[in-house]
């Protein structure tokens, strides 16, 4: 019962965020807050990056709270503009940061093994609708159904891209090849 409570009050708050009410605005992003940063984190891998984007992302989905058609779908589109934003850094990143800076950085940053760092390096040189999807399911533990409506896709094409997904990966990571373009 308490579930459902709690379910019905996000919606509530969700209508209310949308129709301008800041405070439910905020209630709403401080639920949700812990698991926007572990997804903006797990695009970026850094803090500093994955709390700009955050900030970005909160900016973006205020301004445009009153377009969302379906406040109930609040949550999966407020992270689908994380998303985003968390592209268009990888985006910017790129154009500013030779790629060796950037994987002598992240490596002296964190002590990971040898495996986490291919995985990570893999999946970042992914195409963006696999990355998307493995990053969705196997970062943020979320289902298929979840990971749908974020991406504004059936559910077919989401286990279709986990498949495949996860079947490019598997090859890459095995061969230890160059990945451009998986």
């Amino acid at each position: 019962m308490r579930g459902r409570k709690a379910g019905m009050e996000e919606i509530e708050l969700a209508h209310a965020a949308c129709k301008g009410d800041e405070e439910a605005f905020y209630a709403l992003v401080s639920l949700h807050r812990r698991r926007l940063y572990t997804i903006a984190w797990s695009y970026l891998h850094n803090e500093s990056d994955a709390l700009d984007v955050l900030q970005e992302t909160v900016c973006r989905a205020w301004m445009k709270r009153g377009k969302l058609k379906a406040p109930e779908a609040f949550v999966p589109w407020l992270i689908r503009i994380l998303i985003n934003c968390c592209v268009d850094e990888q985006k910017r990143r790129k154009r500013m940061i030779p790629v060796e800076d950037i994987s002598r950085r992240e490596g002296a940053a964190e002590m990971v093994s040898d495996s986490k760092l291919d995985l990570e390096q893999a999946l970042r040189r992914m195409k963006p609708k696999y990355r998307h999807v493995l990053i969705l399911k196997y970062y943020e533990d979320m289902t298929v159904p979840e990971i749908s409506k974020i991406l504004d896709c059936p559910e077919g094409t989401v286990k279709t891209r986990l498949h495949q997904g996860l079947k490019l990966l598997r090859q890459k990571i095995e061969s230890k090849g160059v990945l451009f373009d998986v």
